[in-house]
């Protein structure tokens, strides 16, 4: 077997620890939280909870999807807000749904060049926290009206709007290359691959019944911290409320298409839900691991990040980052003990899974001689994914580094695989390694 390709001058990059706080849906127990107030509880924890001196931390690098006005660069506002060294420095990242894996190799990379040994990376999003803007025209009265020298100069600029212009402008919701939402491309690749309502609809399903099967178990209780919510931080939150308890297939089939009502088969209960949360991980070269005394939970052996035309199938993303980064690593999909993707819409997963399978797709979308291959479900999504526990954008990859790793480790497993799709086209994914 080949060895791992991404290594630097401290060996391999070490997972010593993964936390997230609990993932609530839009307008529910975060909704008075701000994306840093929860970014923020989740570093300080982690940093609490692998007792390291704060001092040995190099950088942060953390994401948001959703911007904001305040807080730009929302990883140097991080350690501003714990209290950590200011010469921490910290630098922000956005690719959409697989921010924070992205967070997790501009980390890596730092570290396999010498120029950090210990780092903090992840990311947050907040449904409920959304920023809405001005029309064009409202921005540019505004602007003139500040610069204005006197009361009639300002009058004068805002007098030349009409009740239109005065409407809030909310965040855009279909893809500017395609004209589509990311429901809409699901629905159109649910078509496109033939993508049955009840197959959908028993991935969700099945997404829920795990999810509530490893919480009842106590398999996320080390990994989800309980966090103060609320506007005076007095509301415990310990666990998501995102699942179903008890999930009954038969009632996936009473909710009506969302994106196409008529011939539509990507419903709410099939899709990732709204969600606030945040998640984090420190990573270091396994060098300083050793220096530290610390075990790690895994290392970090390959990633890919891979695009293709969002015209086309523009979920598609797992099925081409996945092969580049088993390629990297010097193995294949069989020797994967584990493998998580993110549970976008049920009809995305479903498609990518397919296209794991075909030859013809290896061999015309690829330029691969051979399928990436068959994923065994025994060995996918085992503890639930997206569907079930919420998708606060950048928060995702990092939760599921943190879940893939920790369930490696109770199976006596050493490989696993997590791969995402984003917007724009875009697809991640990262071979992990216990040993």
């Amino acid at each position: 077997m080949a060895k791992a390709q991404h290594k630097g001058k401290g060996g391999r990059v070490a997972i010593v620890a993964g936390l997230r706080t609990p993932f609530v849906k839009q307008a529910t127990e975060f909704q008075q939280n701000s994306p840093l107030e929860l970014a923020s509880a989740v570093v300080k924890e982690l940093v609490i909870r692998t007792g390291i001196d704060p001092n040995e931390i190099s950088q942060i690098v953390y994401g948001a999807v959703g911007p904001s006005l305040t807080h730009p660069n929302i990883a140097r506002e991080i350690i501003f807000q714990t209290n950590l060294p200011r010469k921490i420095e910290g630098f922000s990242v956005v690719r959409a749904c697989a921010t924070s894996l992205q967070a997790i190799a501009s980390g890596a990379e730092a570290i396999m060049a010498g120029n950090a040994e210990v780092v903090i990376a992840g990311g947050v999003d907040s449904a409920s926290d959304v920023l809405v803007g001005v029309s064009r025209k409202m921005s540019h009265a505004l602007l003139k009206a500040s610069k204005a020298k006197d009361l009639q100069g300002r009058v004068k600029a805002l007098l030349s709007l009409g009740l239109k212009d005065l409407l809030p402008v909310p965040p855009a919701l279909k893809e500017a290359s395609t004209g589509l939402s990311m429901g809409e491309s699901a629905e159109k690749m649910a078509k496109e691959n033939k993508i049955s309502r009840g197959a959908q609809d028993e991935l969700a399903h099945r997404s829920h019944v795990r999810a509530a099967k490893a919480w009842a178990e106590g398999k996320f209780k080390d990994e989800v911290m309980t966090t103060y919510a609320g506007a005076d931080f007095s509301k415990v939150v310990r666990e998501d409320n995102t699942y179903r308890k008890e999930s009954d297939l038969a009632a996936y089939a009473k909710l009506s298409p969302v994106f196409d009502r008529k011939h539509g088969t990507v419903t709410a209960a099939n899709s990732s839900p709204l969600t606030d949360g945040a998640a984090a991980v420190m990573i270091m070269s396994e060098e300083k691991a050793k220096a530290l005394g610390i075990d790690p939970m895994g290392y970090l052996r390959s990633w890919a990040f891979a695009a293709l035309d969002p015209n086309g199938q523009m979920l598609l993303g797992p099925a081409y980052a996945s092969p580049i980064a088993l390629e990297r690593a010097g193995m294949t999909l069989k020797d994967m003990d584990l493998v998580d993707m993110h549970e976008a819409f049920a009809a995305q997963i479903l498609s990518n899974l397919q296209k794991f399978a075909s030859k013809d797709f290896a061999n015309n979308a690829l330029g691969r001689p051979q399928a990436t291959g068959d994923v065994d479900m025994d060995k996918f999504n085992v503890n639930g994914g997206s569907i079930a526990l919420g998708h606060p954008f950048a928060a995702t990859a990092a939760r599921m580094v943190t879940q893939t790793l920790n369930e490696l480790k109770r199976r006596g497993k050493n490989t696993g695989l997590v791969t995402l799709c984003a917007a724009g086209g875009l697809g991640a994914a990262a071979v992990l390694e216990r040993e």
